[in-house]
C-alpha cells in the first residue's frame, strides 16, 4: 500500500516523532506581522478596562448606586462575546474558503470603527451596541491560530504558539496604560484639553489611540502578510492509458477526495477536538471570570469588599502583569512544555485559579488591616496582588497548550480554520456567560452578605474542581494518529 494510504481525512496535522529533530526556524516577517495584527485587540479590548467601572458608574441607568456597577459592565462584556459567539464560527470557515489573510483585515477594520463608536458613546445602550458591533465583525483570533498551525511544525509549534499568550501580555501592557493614564485627559492635562468635547466625552482618547494602532496594523498587514492557505486547486495532468488492473489498485490505494477539502462541521466533531475544546472552554470561563473581577473588585471601596484602586492604578498594575507574563511565556513556556507535556501544563494551569480567586477576600482582609493602621501595612496588599498576577501568567501557559491540541486534532489542514472557529464559538459563549455571571455573583454576595461576601469566590473556586476533572482527559502530549478513532 501506498504512504498516501496511511492518511485519512482524520489524520491529525501535528504528528509526533520520536527522532529528534533541530527546531525549524520561525518565519520572522511573517511572525511579526502576526503578532502585530494580534495586538489589536487586546490593546482595544483591554484599554477600557481601568475606567470600564468608573464609565458605567456615570451613566443614567445606573443612578448613582454604585452596587449595580458590577451588573453592568458584566453585561456589556457579555453582550460583546455573544456577538462574537454568533458570528466567529463563520468567518473561520469563511477563511478555509477565501484565504485567511482577507478574513483578517476585515476583522482590524471593525475593530477601528468599533472602537471609535465605543470612545463616542454616552448611554449604556450605545456601550453595548458598540461592542456588539467589535465582537461580530471580529473573528481574528481563531484565524491567526490556523496560520500559525501552518507556519509551523512539529519542532518549532511550541515556540510559535507561545508567541499568542505574548502578545497578549504585551496588549495588557499597553492596553491598560493607555486607558489608565489616557482617560479623562481634560482632568489631567486642563490646558491641553479644555475644549468641552473633552468633557463630553472624556473616554474618547484612549479609545482613539487604539483605533489608531489597529488601522495601523491593518496597513501593515495588507502590505505585508503573505496567505499560508494553499486556495488554487492543482492542475490535474491527463491520466495515462493503464491497464484495469493497475486503475484498480491506484483507485484504492489514493486519499479520500475530500482530503483537500473543508469538512463538514459534523465531521470535525472526534474525540481528539471535543476534548481539547472542552479544556479551552474551561480555561477561558476562568480566566473570563478573574479577568471580570479584577478591575470590579480592586475598583470598589474597601467596606464592600474592594481595595478602592483609582483606574490609574489598575492600570499600571494590569500593564505590570502584562510585562511580566509575556517575559515568562517567551522564555520558559518551550522550555515548560517540551519538559512536562502539553497535558500537564494544562492541569497546573487550571489548578492556579485556585490561587487566583482565593486572593481575593484575603487581599480585602488586608486592605481593611492597612486602613485601620493608618497605611502603614500597604505593603502586604501589593504583595498579595502580586501573588494573585503572578498565578494569572501561568494559567496563560494553558492557553498555549491547549492551542497546540486543537491545531493537532484538526481533520486536515484544509479544516484548520473551521476547527478553530469552532474552538472559538464554544469559548466565545463561555466568554458571553462569565462576565456577567461572575460580575453578578460578587454583586449578590455583596448585597446580601451572602458568607461575608465571598459567595462568589466559593463558586468559582468549585468550577476550578470541574476544569481541573476535565483537564485529566488530556494525554500529557498532543494527539497522534488514532486517537479520535
Amino acid at each position: 500500500m501506498s504512504p498516501a494510504s496511511s492518511q485519512d481525512e482524520e489524520t491529525p496535522l501535528l504528528q509526533n516523532d520520536n527522532a529528534p529533530r533541530k527546531p525549524t526556524p520561525l518565519p520572522k516577517t511573517q511572525f511579526f506581522l502576526l503578532l502585530l495584527l494580534r495586538l489589536a485587540e487586546p490593546i482595544t479590548s483591554h484599554s477600557i478596562s481601568p475606567y470600564i467601572s468608573q464609565l458605567v458608574s456615570e451613566l443614567s441607568i445606573v443612578a448613582g448606586d454604585r452596587r449595580k456597577v458590577g451588573y453592568y459592565t458584566g453585561m456589556i462584556v457579555s453582550l460583546h462575546y455573544a456577538a462574537e459567539a454568533a458570528t466567529v464560527l463563520q468567518w473561520s470557515r469563511l477563511s478555509d474558503h477565501i484565504g485567511r489573510k482577507p478574513v483578517l483585515l476585515l476583522g482590524l477594520l471593525g475593530t477601528v470603527v468599533s472602537t471609535i463608536l465605543f470612545g463616542l458613546s454616552r448611554s449604556f445602550w450605545a456601550l453595548a451596541l458598540s461592542r456588539c458591533l467589535n465582537g461580530m465583525v471580529n473573528g481574528n483570533l481563531g484565524v491567526i491560530k490556523s496560520m500559525i498551525a501552518e507556519l509551523t511544525d512539529e519542532t518549532n509549534v511550541a515556540r510559535g504558539f507561545s508567541l499568542m499568550p505574548m502578545a497578549r501580555a504585551v496588549g495588557y501592557i499597553i492596553g491598560p496604560f493607555i486607558g489608565g493614564v489616557l482617560s479623562r485627559p481634560q482632568d489631567r492635562w486642563p490646558d491641553r484639553f479644555s475644549h468641552p468635547f473633552w468633557a463630553e466625552y472624556p473616554y474618547f482618547l484612549p479609545c482613539l489611540v487604539a483605533a489608531a494602532y489597529a488601522l495601523l496594523s491593518f496597513v501593515m498587514n495588507a502590505l505585508y502578510l503573505k496567505e499560508t492557505l494553499e486556495c488554487t486547486p492543482p492542475t490535474e495532468l491527463p491520466a495515462p492509458k493503464v491497464s484495469p488492473d493497475v486503475a484498480r489498485d491506484s483507485a484504492r490505494d489514493a486519499p479520500p477526495k475530500d482530503m483537500g477539502k473543508p469538512l463538514p462541521l459534523a465531521e470535525l466533531l472526534t474525540k481528539p477536538v471535543m476534548i481539547s475544546i472542552s479544556n479551552y472552554a474551561m480555561l477561558a470561563l476562568l480566566d473570563m471570570s478573574a479577568m471580570a473581577l479584577i478591575p470590579l473588585v480592586w475598583s470598589m471601596p474597601i467596606d464592600w469588599g474592594g481595595l478602592n484602586f483609582s483606574p490609574a492604578s489598575i492600570g499600571l498594575w494590569l500593564s505590570g502583569y502584562g510585562c511580566l507574563n509575556g517575559i515568562l511565556q517567551f522564555v520558559f513556556f518551550p522550555r515548560v512544555v517540551g519538559r512536562l507535556g502539553p497535558g500537564r501544563v494544562v492541569l497546573i494551569s487550571i489548578a492556579a485559579y485556585v490561587i487566583i480567586y482565593t486572593m481575593f477576600p484575603f487581599e480585602n482582609l488586608a486592605a481593611r488591616y492597612v486602613k485601620r493602621s493608618g497605611g502603614g501595612a500597604t505593603a502586604i496588599v501589593w504583595l498579595l496582588v502580586l501573588l494573585q498576577l503572578s498565578s494569572i501568567c501561568i494559567t496563560d501557559m494553558g492557553f498555549s497548550s491547549v492551542f497546540m491540541f486543537i491545531a493537532a486534532a484538526a481533520p486536515n489542514k484544509h479544516s484548520l480554520g473551521a476547527t478553530n472557529g469552532l474552538a472559538q464559538t464554544v469559548v466565545a459563549i463561555q466568554r458571553t456567560v462569565a462576565p456577567a455571571a461572575a460580575a453578578s455573583l460578587f454583586a449578590f454576595s455583596l448585597a446580601n452578605d451572602v458568607l461575608g461576601g465571598n459567595f462568589a469566590y466559593v463558586v468559582l473556586l468549585s468550577v476550578v474542581c470541574v476544569g481541573l476533572c476535565v483537564a485529566a482527559q488530556l494525554p500529557r502530549h498532543t494527539w497522534k494518529h488514532g486517537d479520535g478513532k
